[in-house]
């Protein structure tokens, strides 16, 4: 469980760092390794909520093709100056249902991902004034796994826009990073989080089927800033769940919750081919 909870943690951590989008040189790849500390509910609309230190291995590579970075692994399909496409992953924690009191006595929750393309188009960029807003449109098929098998559990759509300014106090190198918007997902996806089935049934907790549709939203405001050899992150997540298509279920105790982070990355190995890093 321990494992499961890492690598789903931490890719969706990586999802919620904020990153430089500007163009400048860096180099090809970077090898390091880090510690996140990072608090979340169990799941969204769960009024209970874990501490987690993970450690975890920090690796970049900024291909023109592949890119594995701190906010996505991606394979770049088509690229011009405004618009980009590429396949991109996220990822979602397990959930033990014996330490969450709304799901005591039902199944546990496996780690999830998802993979599938997203449409990035730039909407705005100065690179003298280092800032960049971009709009992206992902699709994304989801899958749970206990590592012995895989399950498909459904579709995502979840536009987003998200601001990004280099230095945004002059001096100090500290980068931020703004993101919003809104998450859609099929009956399906829902199902897995928050229906209810009458074998799981109770007073407390009648049977409940959950449908496709709006699924709320969020917001995220992060930072993060190099130092030496070292990296440092932090971000705050907030999501509203306030008419979302399963805003009834018993499962959902709360509307609104808060996830946050923070983390310290050390590259002690890098190349010495440098290119031009681009958002």
């Amino acid at each position: 469980m321990r494992i499961r909870l890492a690598l789903a943690a931490f890719m969706l951590l990586c999802f919620l760092l904020p990153e430089n989008a500007l163009c400048e040189e860096k180099p090809l790849w970077e090898a390091g390794v880090g510690l996140a500390l990072l608090q979340m509910p169990d799941y969204r609309g769960a009024d209970e909520n874990r501490f987690y230190a993970l450690p975890y291995p920090y690796f970049i590579y900024r291909g023109d093709i592949l890119r594995v970075e701190r906010e996505r692994i991606s394979g770049r399909i088509f690229k011009t100056d405004r618009l980009l496409v590429d396949v991109s992953f996220f990822g979602a924690a397990p959930v033990n249902s014996d330490h969450n009191s709304a799901r005591s006595g039902m199944p546990d929750l496996d780690p999830m991902f998802e993979v599938g393309p997203s449409l990035n188009i730039t909407l705005l960029e100065d690179r003298q004034a280092q800032y960049k807003l971009t709009f992206s449109l992902p699709v994304r098929a989801v899958f749970s796994t206990d590592f012995s098998s895989i399950h498909h559990e459904g579709w995502v759509f979840g536009p987003r826009l998200t601001f990004q300014k280099a230095d945004f106090i002059p001096r100090t190198g500290l980068n931020l990073g703004i993101s919003a918007g809104p998450m859609f997902a099929d009956g399906n996806y829902h199902g897995y989080y928050y229906a209810v089935e009458p074998a799981y049934a109770g007073r407390a907790r009648p049977p409940y089927a959950a449908g496709g549709g709006y699924g709320g939203s969020s917001f995220t405001i992060g930072l993060n800033k190099s130092i030496k050899s070292f990296i440092v992150n932090a971000f705050v997540s907030m999501d509203f769940l306030h008419g979302a298509a399963f805003e009834d279920s018993p499962l959902v105790k709360t509307k609104y919750s808060v996830m946050s982070g923070i983390s310290v990355s050390w590259i002690f190995f890098k190349s010495a081919k440098m290119v031009t890093k681009e958002g």
